[in-house]
């Protein structure tokens, strides 16, 4: 039977109906927001899953329907997900997994499914909202209500899920999820905003969140299914003991040593080794070998968290001998890559990112084919994370997850402080290679990525660097650790990423493990975040300062000028005619896909923008146009060259792009039967501008350029 609850949330409505969609999953719930419609399906598998992880998919559907749009390219359906909706499932994905109790292995499936879209009222909220509720009403055990809102902020209000109009002038967008108490989830980008502004915003958004928490609440409540009892996944506590018994003393020992990531990971895992084949030997005649010995892997992999979370909660010891608030060794250099417009190389310990950026015309702008208003876009950080990096082998493909989350947290963070298309008409993209990873190298990818955008002599408003911070809990005690590495990230409760300039925070994103962060722990990871920033832009601009003042020798340069947006039809000419005949002859190439080719980019406005790597040719190009939208007066006397004689008279170019006719009564003061008689092509004329034909053609006059005395035909 169809369900209805409606909830007036800041002025407008959101209603959730259930009950009639999609029953034969677990849980089902449509919800409408404003004229945005998302279907959340929320639906487990019955078995326990032989996976030693928690088998959790969210899935966030773009349908291009949603907003009246039939998909490009032959198929003419929707094909792999966007990045935006694959950035869109994680923001889900992320404040919901930690809602499951340890040791679930059942699989789980949350989909959501864009219908409708209202550009005012965010589906991504939506599908969170409806995610969190199709979980609470099903029979899957969730330790749920958790909920999602996005904040910002104009002068000094702050704003609940601003409309696009208010997402335009708003100087923050902070993505908020969390429970009734607790924030689990934050994806900020900001123009340089304060720590205390940044509170401000997440203390709102909480408020908010228990609105719609409470909401859920009152839906479950009504419509909500009894949880069925899962088999968790537990090991035998006598097993457990045994192992605690034999490796603890062996892994503590590995854990202090001094010695270097990967001679350390190797000590470790020699232990894991030593400890697998120990008990191996000890149930070598129970027919349960097997299972037995994953047990012992996992156990051993638990003992190893446990012993780093004590190490560092009780005694302040980090496995690499680090101070708390101690940032690893850093090194920055610039222009490694000679041939690249811009390039820059950042160390931070053992992990490093090489950045090169790209300059290209405006022309060169990413096509976007999603839900939003945007249709293109003119700067990009790619981020590539290859296997050998951390020393692996493994399957190349396409990007996956968690390269485009990162690539996006580095974009977001980089794109506040790049300059606007009128300062700076270039599309920019920026690489970074991860080299070497030990941890934080979306942040050190945010450094990396800065430098070569100074290098290449982009104006950035100011230099950005990135930091990554952890939480290691226990108990009621806690540790928020600086520039964490890699053992410290899997084996803590928190990856709390900063990035910002020296006057404030660009972009921020929260990960926990855990159900929940307080406040007071946001505080201290801020303000602990803010000195390690400054010391890391310290490193950065002792190598480069600020943007070079010209760009590299490879890099396309640029002139614009403003024509008459009626003049752009004789630039491009017929079927791009003379846009094509300017590009071949500046540029002295035989295809205008020729990578020598000239680049012209002209706006519906009439703004043209001209790149090439050679000035001489882009001052041709200038010229060729300049010639094409110049305005001939009537009345004025011009010398031109004869381009073609005919029987009814011969055309006249006054200059490139610009011809007109002079008629045969036109060319002499007496009769002429013959103009070829009189003219041929090649010769220089004096002729008169008269005026237009009614099919806009250029009609000149030799006879009357003549000196009025002159009674002779030459």
């Amino acid at each position: 039977m169809k369900r209805e609850f409606k909830l007036n949330f800041r002025g407008r409505d959101i209603t959730v109906e259930t009950g009639e969609l999609a029953k034969q999953a677990n849980g089902a719930v449509l919800v409408r927001y404003g004229d945005t419609v998302v279907l959340s399906c929320a639906v487990m598998s019955n078995n326990v899953s032989s996976a030693d992880f928690f088998p959790l998919t969210v899935l966030y559907q773009e349908k291009l329907y949603s907003v009246g749009k039939i998909p490009g390219g032959f198929i003419k359906r929707e094909g792999r997900p966007t990045d935006e909706a694959t950035l869109s499932a994680r923001l889900i994905d992320r404040p919901i997994r930690p809602m499951f109790a340890d040791g679930f292995r059942n699989e789980v499936q949350v989909i959501n499914t864009v219908l409708s879209v209202d550009p005012d009222n965010s589906p991504q909220m939506a599908a969170m909202l409806g995610s969190s509720l199709a979980l609470c009403i099903s029979d899957i055990p969730f330790d749920g209500p958790i909920a999602g809102v996005r904040v910002g902020k104009i002068g000094k209000e702050y704003i609940i899920n601003p409309n696009v109009e208010e997402t335009e002038k708003s100087e923050l967008i902070l993505t908020l999820a969390g429970t009734k108490t607790d924030i689990c989830m934050i994806e900020t980008g900001a123009k340089e905003v304060s720590e205390e502004v940044m509170i401000k915003a997440i203390e709102f958004g909480q408020k908010a969140i228990t609105e719609l928490c409470e909401f859920e609440d009152e839906v479950t409540k009504n419509v909500g299914l009894e949880k069925v009892t899962v088999d968790l996944v537990e090991i035998d506590k006598d097993l457990t003991e045994l192992v605690k018994k034999y490796a603890k003393d062996m892994l503590l020992d590995a854990l202090t040593s001094d010695k270097e990531k990967n001679e350390k990971y190797e000590e470790i895992e020699s232990v894991k080794v030593q400890t697998v084949g120990h008990f191996s030997e000890l149930y070598k005649d129970n027919e349960n070998l097997g299972d037995i010995l994953k047990d012992v892997k996992t156990l051993v992999d638990e003992l190893e968290a446990e012993l780093v979370r004590d190490l560092i909660v009780e005694k302040h010891i980090r496995p690499d001998g680090r101070a708390l608030d101690e940032i690893r060794p850093l090194s920055a250099s610039i222009d490694i890559l000679p041939r690249t417009h811009g390039s820059a190389l950042f160390t931070r310990g053992q992990t490093q990112a090489l950045g090169a950026t790209t300059l290209g015309a405006l022309g060169e702008h990413q096509i976007l084919d999603g839900l939003g208003l945007e249709d293109t876009k003119r700067f990009m950080l790619h981020y590539n994370f290859p296997n050998f990096s951390v020393g692996e082998t493994g399957r190349y493909g396409a990007p996956g997850r968690r390269e485009i989350g990162h690539g996006a947290l580095g974009e977001r963070a980089l794109l506040q402080v790049m300059p606007s298309e009128e300062e700076f008409p270039y599309t920019v993209r920026v690489v970074s290679e991860i080299l070497e990873s030990n941890g934080s190298s979306s942040q050190a990818s945010i450094c990396a990525g800065c430098l070569s955008l100074m290098a290449a002599g982009v104006p950035i408003k100011s230099p950005v660097a990135g930091i990554a911070m952890g939480l290691i809990t226990k108990g009621r005690k806690h540790v928020v650790l600086t520039d964490i590495q890699g053992l410290e990230d899997h084996m803590g409760d928190m990856d709390f990423k900063v990035a910002g300039t020296k006057n404030g925070i660009t972009a921020l994103q929260m990960d926990i493990k855990i159900k929940g962060v307080t406040k007071s722990i946001l505080k201290e990871a801020l303000a602990q975040a803010h000195k390690a920033r400054l010391q890391i832009l310290e490193v950065m601009t002792s190598v480069i300062s600020e943007p070079r003042k010209s760009l590299s020798p490879y890099a396309p340069k640029i002139t614009t000028l403003d024509i008459k947006p009626e003049k752009i039809k004789d630039v491009i000419g017929r079927g791009g005619e003379m846009i094509t005949k300017i590009i071949l002859t500046a540029s002295n190439v035989k295809s205008v896909n020729d990578k020598d080719a000239v680049k012209v980019d002209i706006d519906d406005d009439g703004h043209v923008v001209i790149y090439h790597s050679n000035q001489e040719v882009i001052d041709k190009t200038l010229e060729m146009i300049k010639n094409v939208v110049k305005e001939v007066e009537i009345g004025k006397i011009y010398t031109g060259k004869v381009t073609k004689v005919e029987d009814f008279g011969c055309f006249v170019e006054l200059w490139d792009g610009c011809e007109g006719l002079v008629h045969v009564s036109q060319m002499a003061n007496e009769r002429i039967d013959k103009p070829s008689d009189l003219v041929k092509v090649g010769d220089e004329i004096v002729v008169k501008a008269t005026g237009y034909d009614n099919r806009g053609r250029l009609n000149l006059s030799r006879k009357e350029a003549l000196p009025k005395n002159d009674k002779k035909t030459k």
